[in-house]
């Protein structure tokens, strides 16, 4: 029988944000998180997706995202995809990420290039994403430090991310 072929979605602020609230921390070894979400199963790709901070906007969290991009570049068969940050009053506001993200998953899912897509997010608004996916006969699973109703719902498979099932995936 052959290895189920496994891609892995990371709603990259997301993840960072819920780390940084429910577990307390954030060096993630994304090589070894991913080994563990796949088991024996067939990795074929990781895709993470976030919108990049502008060198003028914030010049140390510029240079920290741009470090930690160099560190995600050198893990093998990782793809980084970037949305955009717009000013919304005092805030910034990610732009095309979650649908990037979305449209990725579901066009892939088309061209048959997984049998099991795994999604890092807690975000709800992926679930109508991810009941299309089911509905083309791809499985999938949703990795998250916490439970989030609609994405367990949906999805087939719900991997808590707690801080035991993440101890050997610190850097």
């Amino acid at each position: 029988m052959e290895k189920k072929r496994v891609m892995i979605f990371i709603d990259g602020s997301n993840f960072y944000h819920g780390l940084k609230n429910v577990v307390g921390k954030t060096n993630i070894n994304f090589q070894k998180l991913a080994e563990k979400l796949c088991g024996e199963r067939e990795l074929v790709r990781i895709y993470y997706y976030n919108a990049p901070v502008q060198r003028e906007d914030n010049e140390e969290m510029y240079r920290s995202q741009q470090k930690f991009f160099s560190y995600l570049d050198d893990i093998p068969y990782f793809q980084i995809k970037l949305g955009r940050l717009e000013k919304r009053g005092s805030t910034w506001v990610e732009k095309g990420v979650d649908v990037r993200l979305a449209v990725d998953m579901l066009s892939m899912a088309v061209k048959k290039l997984y049998d099991v897509a795994i999604l890092i997010s807690g975000d709800g608004d992926f679930a109508s994403a991810i009941d299309t996916i089911k509905d083309l006969g791809q499985h999938v699973e949703v990795a998250y430090v916490s439970q989030t109703y609609h994405l367990k719902t949906s999805c087939d498979k719900f991997i808590p991310l707690t801080g035991e099932y993440l101890k050997d995936c610190f850097k």
